[in-house]
């Protein structure tokens, strides 16, 4: 709850407004009635015409006084609980930017939409109702209950009994529907991965005919959810029955003994005017503070999975005193091991020690799985190495600032990510006020501008989410132009040639020598002929270093490269099979 409340801030005014407006309202509310009795034994009952307008102006001002607080109520509590949803989830979203990978996917990309959307939703309708209600219905029921032994004692101790039978009843129900609503928002997160992975993956679905498939998938997860739903219902159900049982019964107690009291003369006809009023009032009280219990229940499974979003600790951090400059290109491993999950025992790297000179253009090459990804991942530390050290300009990743690193390290990925917006958007990237000249610029070294050329609104094009709307081939030219513009000290390629054709992929190397001669190229590769011109090539396998040498001394000492290259020049297959 802490992390929800620390979320108020700026909105923490309209808070104390709204209660003061509720309590202003209550303490009208209360007064009216009292009010009324005076206008019955005072007025009516003595035919004073003059008590009876000077008292009914009162209630009209009293009246007045109360909606004008309600209306003033109700708006600060719509802006504080908006308040709040909207800091709450800008907060979560700020958190989920500083978690490395690792901590991503310990909630999955669905759980923290849910947590973002469906909790805080949940979040924001209980704090609204906490402000207003949670407030309102104390005061209204004490305050009433207070008349009422004012007005008689004896009387009012059936209201307390009432209370105590119903807050039994919401105990019990609490207790039994707490649990079935946390799973519920659990089961959230498989409704909303079934949704995301469908559209992500829609082409595939359709080129494999599998809509049936996809939609008893989803048919069974919303039918999970209307499960729970319906049971968690079915338990708050009870607390109509149980709260119009105990309103009757009180209005048949009071009238069954107050019609006693008034033939015994211990009360006046005003008095049980006014005595039926705040029964009136405390039973609405009771039925609004049952309704805070439900809202309450439902939310604090929301709370409980938004706070597990701010305790979990980000596992990659700035040092406290970070090296704010990276002095070159060079990059060095020392001993390095390292695993996706720690004491798993199953090690993507083990014990790589290479070391590469500021400026160098390396080449990675080796089969699928064989740690090329998790080797250059370790470089602009998306991870960290589990066993020895990484270094980037003669110093330990670790002890960057990360931004500082992360900016002198481009990585153009495997799967390249476009926004939508138009591609001078896309391009700035890599730097935010780069001129229309060094776009163009990067994208003839990209090999880019040939066909951003030929679209008619040229660099203005808009890119749809994802970039749906251009080739792979094209998507990836875009990104590396977008990697040219940071003028990084090191530029990593990881298989980002791979749908564009050799010709194309021979340019693009060719402009690297020119645009940027002094950075460190590190290019992953499936085919020989985009690294074997680098100035060293290092060969994976299972993990470890087999070979890092030229392409000429490689032909001749490493059989898996000379495999790979013949199975390739000569046609024998792709490349994970042997020549």
């Amino acid at each position: 709850m802490k992390y929800v409340l620390a979320q108020l801030k700026q909105y923490k005014k309209d808070t104390v407004l709204t209660m003061g407006f509720t309590t202003l309202e209550v303490i009208m509310e209360v007064l009216l009635p009292f009010i009324t009795a005076m206008i019955i034994d005072e007025g009516l009952e003595k035919s004073d015409m003059p008590a009876i307008f000077r008292l009914g102006i009162l209630m009209l001002v009293m009246a007045a006084v109360s909606l004008f607080a309600g209306a003033m109520a109700g708006k600060f509590a719509a802006s504080a609980s908006s308040g709040l949803a909207c800091n709450l989830r800008e907060s979560i979203y700020i958190r989920i930017q500083d978690f490395s990978f690792s901590n991503i996917d310990r909630f999955s990309t669905a759980g923290l939409v849910t947590r973002m959307t469906t909790d805080v939703t949940n979040v924001q309708n209980a704090f609204q109702m906490v402000i207003r209600i949670a407030v309102r219905a104390p005061l209204m029921l004490v305050s009433s209950m207070l008349m009422c032994f004012w007005i008689n004692r004896k009387l009012s101790l059936v209201f307390l009994v009432a209370m105590c039978f119903l807050a039994l009843i919401l105990a019990g129900i609490m207790k039994k529907t707490s649990p079935v609503f946390k799973e519920t928002f659990d089961r959230y997160d498989d409704l909303n991965a079934s949704v995301q992975e469908n559209v992500t993956a829609i082409r595939v679905v359709k080129a494999y005919v599998r809509e049936g498939y996809e939609n008893r998938k989803f048919r069974a997860a919303a039918e999970n959810l209307y499960r729970l739903f319906v049971k968690a219902e079915s338990l708050i159900a009870v607390n109509n029955p149980a709260m119009m049982l105990v309103v009757y019964g009180c209005i048949t107690a009071v009238s069954w003994f107050g019609a006693h009291f008034i033939v015994s003369g211990s009360m006046t006809t005003g008095d049980i005017t006014s005595l039926f009023s705040y029964i009136t009032s405390v039973m609405m009280s009771l039925m609004m503070l049952s309704m805070i219990f439900v809202m309450v229940t439902m939310s604090s499974a929301s709370i409980r999975r938004i706070s597990d979003v701010f305790e979990e600790e980000p596992e990659l951090y700035s040092p406290k005193q970070p090296v704010m400059e990276v002095a070159d290109g060079s990059v060095d491993f020392d001993r390095v091991s390292f695993a996706y999950k720690h004491g798993s025992g199953e090690a993507a790297l083990e014990d790589i020690d290479l070391h590469i000179a500021s400026g160098e253009t390396i080449g990675i090459i080796g089969g699928t799985g064989c740690g090329k990804s998790s080797l250059v991942n370790l470089i602009s530390r998306l991870y960290d190495a589990t066993e020895g050290s990484v270094k980037v300009g003669g110093t330990d990743v670790r002890d960057y600032d990360m931004e500082v690193l992360r900016e002198e390290v481009a990585v153009v990925l495997q799967k390249n990510v476009l926004f939508s917006g138009t591609i001078l958007d896309n391009l700035r990237w890599g730097k935010e006020d780069a001129s229309l000249e060094e776009c163009r610029a990067v994208c003839e070294a990209a090999c880019a501008s040939e066909f951003i050329d030929r679209l008619p609104e040229g660099y203005d094009t808009w890119i749809e989410r994802g970039g749906s709307n251009v080739s792979g081939g094209q998507k990836q030219r875009l990104c590396i132009a977008r990697a040219l513009l940071k003028q990084p000290k090191i530029l990593i390629l990881d298989d980002s040639t791979s749908a564009v054709d050799t010709a194309t992929d021979a340019r693009i190397r060719r402009a690297f020598q020119i645009y940027i001669p002094g950075t460190t190229k590190i290019i992953i590769a499936q085919r020989i002929s985009s690294v074997q011109d680098a100035d060293r090539i290092l060969v994976l396998e299972g993990g470890r270093i087999n070979g890092f040498d030229t392409h000429e001394n490689l032909l001749e000492t490493n059989e898996i490269y000379r495999d790979i290259y013949e199975s390739q020049t000569k046609g024998g297959g792709d490349f994970d099979q042997a020549g």
